[in-house]
């Protein structure tokens, strides 16, 4: 039967994680409130489901850096979040063919403050973040959140993801299909070489398999 929805992870999904650029914001970040605070921030399950200015509060940032540090990250974000190739078109045609669309993404606050900025703005029917939600993948809220919000059951919607956080599993235990995305000619991420389930190796691709 054809799903009704279709939900879109974000991150090695919809766009690239660019880890050296990842990095180099969290050295510059380190640098500023002293050795130690990229370990904390790793280790924090609090940053994806808090609002930045608390979880960097609780990673022991001194209160007169946050707002500083807060610039930074959001000067990383904005040049992170750049559609993959075909993705925006591909979500525009999914729309004509009649499906709904979603977006369930773990992230820090800095994704939704950046949000109407970028060329997904406007394109999806539903769209949780797990900082303003507060729970994470694979909490089955995040995916009930999502499919609530569409005003659709979970069998009737389809996650599309590439399996951090046991997103995809995650996604099947509540009644959503699963499909796993990852590189052309690359293994999938996250030990998932052997998913029983759909795949494809690019956004358009989805189109196929639905």
């Amino acid at each position: 039967m054809r799903p009704k929805a279709v939900i879109f992870d974000l991150w090695e999904t919809l766009i690239d994680w660019d880890r050296e650029s990842a990095g180099r914001m969290l050295r510059e970040v380190d640098e500023l409130v002293g050795s130690g605070f990229a370990a904390r921030w790793d280790s924090s399950h609090r940053r994806y489901i808090a609002p930045i200015r608390t979880a960097l509060a609780e990673a022991l940032v001194p209160e007169e850096l946050i707002e500083e540090i807060c610039t930074i990250r959001l000067g990383y974000h904005r040049r992170a979040l750049v559609p993959r190739p075909g993705a925006v078109d591909t979500l525009r045609r999914l729309r004509e063919l009649g499906y709904l669309l979603g977006l369930i993404t773990v992230c820090s606050e800095d994704i939704e403050v950046l949000w109407p900025e970028t060329e997904f703005a406007g394109l999806f029917d539903a769209e949780i973040f797990s900082s303003r939600v507060g729970v994470s993948k694979p909490d089955p809220r995040i995916y009930l959140a999502c499919c609530e919000a569409l005003g659709v059951e979970p069998h009737d919607a389809v996650f599309v993801g590439d399996g951090a956080n046991d997103e995809l599993e995650g996604a099947r235990r509540v009644g959503m299909q699963a499909i796993l995305i990852h590189r052309p000619g690359e293994r999938p991420l996250w030990g998932l070489e052997d998913w029983d389930g759909p795949r494809v190796t690019s956004i358009p691709g989805v189109l196929d398999v639905l």
